[in-house]
């Protein structure tokens, strides 16, 4: 699996993103010719530059200034209208529609009436369609980002002086880990943070991968304080293990009754958590405790940990980001004297599917560990024949 991880060090803009892939690898002539099938009146040109002594590669849009107010099926027609891949055109579709959201979102009116100023120009529309061209051209299947520099201070919008990130944009980055570092300037604009959130699958740390290629692409100032660039890495999944970022919430808990606790290890995974645990504690004034610890998505943190609230006793928690490692991993369904079973086969291991015996034991009168035994009995006899199979 081809991975792009985009290192947002410094933000991420659309016109970065474009000279980033380009300067990985995508042919910048192809981007061109796709962007120039919009029909638009504007000239694009690729430039070698450096940004505090890194060479980067720079995207510009050449188009008189546009202020006509866009909806989102119009721009939608142009990108059906152009010479793209399917791919490409429903990815760029995909993150105009996250825009069209996070739009509506902060105006607080319908998505169909939304009015696409900023990102609605030509430069944002071209800034899109490449990205997602470039992307196609690399033949990328998964898009990960790291935690995004939005920047500080004040930018002058279109509704006026407004503190950043701008509302669009920290609409569309809910969930992703985002910081501010650097000069106090808008780092990440609507259109950086709409490609990320529409097609990043992670937010955080580099994924597994074996780097086949790295690009920069230039954002428009030149900082003394930082190289002002979005650093694209393209590259094989390593496949060993999955990694993906995970939040950790965590708290210390004395005056819970163990029933209260336990009804909130169930409220917690059915709601979503991938794991969730509790480990005893001497805490202060050698009082005994627990410590409750959930495993979740970014995604579902904020959601989660309002559960915690709401069904402990706690009035605070920690969160943190950690990296979760799991090994790839299959489904393999074996048959036993009392039922089929789902066998879960990695590398190193195979374990039977608890769910799946437990309602055997309970239908059948079976111990479980006798159901267990079974399951696993019978995975083996099956990977032994296929093994033998294969050798034939």
């Amino acid at each position: 699996m081809k991975i792009c991880y985009f290192d947002a060090f410094s933000g991420i803009a659309g016109d970065m993103t474009v000279g980033a892939l380009i300067d990985a690898g995508a042919p910048a002539d192809a981007v061109i010719d796709a962007l120039q099938s919009l029909n638009t009146p504007a000239r694009f040109t690729v430039q070698k530059t450096r940004r505090a002594g890194i060479a980067a590669s720079k995207f510009c849009v050449e188009a008189e200034p546009d202020t006509r107010h866009r909806h989102l099926p119009h721009i939608l027609q142009i990108i059906g209208r152009a010479n793209l891949t399917a791919r490409a055109r429903e990815n760029a579709s995909t993150v105009f529609q996250r825009l069209g959201e996070a739009e509506a979102s902060v105006h607080g009116v319908p998505i169909e009436k939304v009015h696409f100023h900023e990102v609605g120009a030509i430069d944002s529309i071209a800034d899109i369609v490449g990205a997602c061209v470039a992307l196609d051209l690399l033949d990328v299947d998964e898009v990960h980002a790291s935690a995004i520099n939005v920047g500080s201070g004040t930018a002058k919008m279109e509704h006026g002086v407004l503190p950043i990130p701008a509302p669009a944009t920290a609409a569309l980055l809910k969930g992703k880990p985002i910081y501010s570092r650097g000069p106090e300037v808008e780092l990440t604009t609507p259109t950086g943070a709409a490609i990320v959130a529409a097609l990043a699958k992670s937010a955080g740390r580099i994924p597994a991968m074996h780097i086949a290629s790295i690009g920069y692409g230039a954002g428009d100032r030149d900082f003394k304080e930082q190289p002002n660039v979005l650093r694209a890495l393209i590259g094989e999944s390593a496949r060993a293990e999955e990694s993906t970022l995970v939040s950790v919430i965590e708290a210390n808990i004395d005056d819970s009754s163990p029933q209260v606790l336990g009804y909130a290890l169930e409220k917690l995974m059915d709601a979503g958590a991938l794991d969730a645990s509790l480990s005893p504690l001497q805490m202060k004034k050698n009082r005994p405790g627990s410590l409750l610890r959930v495993i979740a998505k970014p995604d579902d943190q904020e959601r989660l940990a309002q559960i915690v609230f709401a069904e402990t006793s706690t009035l605070g928690l920690r969160i943190h980001s950690a990296e979760r490692r799991v090994e790839e991993r299959k489904i393999v369904e074996v048959e036993t004297p009392f039922g089929k079973v789902r066998i879960k086969v990695s590398r190193h291991g195979f374990a039977a599917e608890y769910e799946d015996c437990r309602a055997i034991a309970e239908r059948t009168g079976t111990p479980l560990p006798q159901v267990i035994a079974a399951a696993n009995q019978a995975y083996l006899r099956k990977s032994a024949a296929g093994n033998h199979a294969a050798s034939l």
